[in-house]
């Protein structure tokens, strides 16, 4: 049998989660809280259940979620899309991003990612016909270069997917990315889409810089968010797009073949949540920061070397004073041997960069686990 994805296997997310299980190490590797959900949300969950809201959701999402979405989305970015045309909920930001692709991206085109990216949007644009350009971002900053961006499109560029606050790095877009995206965004005719699921972990004062805020991108941008990140609940996989009409149209034919609505009480509960607790996504960079902090005061007593963390929940570290080994090797053998699993860095390129030497870890864990972590990495 031909593969439709004949070099796609096992993400490294679950490799290196299996890994761990199997080695009873610390898990910092697959990007998940290990903390509870807040309770407001669990309550507001079991409510929706006992008052019968668990048959199917509308294929859009609820009227009442769509309508939180709007109305969060003015106050936080000055833009409120239409509830019934513009906002689809979907089953995760993972499924928004395969139905954004699916929508627009026709057999022969070619869609510019930025690496190192999140590892779905490659096989998305192959399953779609198309063809992944990878440009890519700096090292040590991650910023991109909107020349090589440039010099990167032909007359067969369909769209741009970016990615801010970004994964694996944390690296966030400027106002001035912004601009040049517009410039070639419009310039060239291109659709957006915009992975903002890691939207309200930000740190150091900084705003993000959401292509809703700008007339020029949200015109032709699919705009991705996630529940799961923003409330701790990766496991409830809700997510949402924001995108104008004739997009949204264009993906919701696709959404509604795919997996054609989601959770039906956790729609209820999320649309609680953000019309009732507002503070809880509006402190939610404050409560990561805490975190990030702590971990890089930490890591300040092992040989492992930090980059910087705009935004997002990921710490990379540089761990070439203590190996030479390729970052798979490096990995496995840091789980095996020392009890600490992370996610090696090349599964997120398509070329990775000669002689880099960075792990992913995760911060999002319980300052118990954390500090388990650093007991064992203090040994390294």
């Amino acid at each position: 049998m031909q593969s439709k994805l004949p070099n796609v296997g096992t993400n490294i997310f679950t490799v290196m989660s299996q890994l761990a299980a199997q080695h009873q190490a610390v898990n910092l590797g697959q990007g998940f809280p290990d903390f509870p959900v807040p309770e407001r949300l669990i309550d507001a969950l079991g409510r929706a259940m006992r008052e019968g809201q668990n048959q199917y959701a509308m294929m859009t999402g609820t009227p009442q979620l769509r309508q939180a979405i709007s109305e969060k989305t003015e106050r936080c970015y000055g833009y409120r899309p239409d509830a019934d045309s513009e906002i689809t909920v979907t089953c995760g930001g993972s499924e928004a991003i395969f139905d954004a692709v699916q929508a627009v991206v026709h057999g022969g085109d070619e869609v510019i990612v930025l690496d190192p990216c999140y590892d779905i949007y490659a096989p998305a644009v192959a399953l779609a016909g198309g063809r992944a350009v990878h440009v890519p971002l700096a090292a040590e900053t991650f910023a991109p270069d909107w020349q090589r961006v440039r010099d990167a499109i032909t007359a067969r560029t369909r769209m741009i997917i970016t990615n801010t606050p970004h994964n694996p790095s944390g690296a966030m877009f400027t106002p001035q990315d912004m601009e040049m995206l517009a410039d070639i965004v419009q310039q060239h005719g291109l659709y957006l889409l915009s992975d903002e699921v890691y939207e309200h972990i930000v740190f150091d004062g900084a705003r993000h810089e959401s292509a809703l805020r700008y007339p020029a991108l949200r015109e032709r941008a699919f705009v991705i968010s996630s529940f799961g990140k923003t409330y701790h609940c990766t496991g409830w996989k809700v997510g949402y797009v924001v995108a104008p009409a004739a997009l949204t149209a264009e993906l919701r034919k696709v959404h509604q073949y795919n997996t054609f609505c989601t959770f039906h009480p956790a729609q209820a509960a999320f649309a609680e949540m953000i019309q009732q607790a507002p503070e809880h996504y509006e402190t939610l960079g404050e409560f990561y920061q805490q975190k990030r902090d702590r971990f890089r005061a930490q890591l300040a007593d092992t040989r492992l070397r930090p980059l910087p963390v705009p935004g997002g929940y990921f710490q990379l570290v540089d761990y070439s004073a203590i190996s030479d080994m390729d970052d798979l090797a490096f990995s496995r053998w840091l789980t095996i041997e020392h009890g600490v699993t992370g996610v090696p860095l090349s599964p997120f390129y398509a070329t990775p960069p000669a002689g880099q030497r960075l792990l992913r870890l995760c911060f999002a864990k319980s300052d118990e686990t954390l500090n388990a972590a650093i007991e064992r990495l203090r040994k390294l």
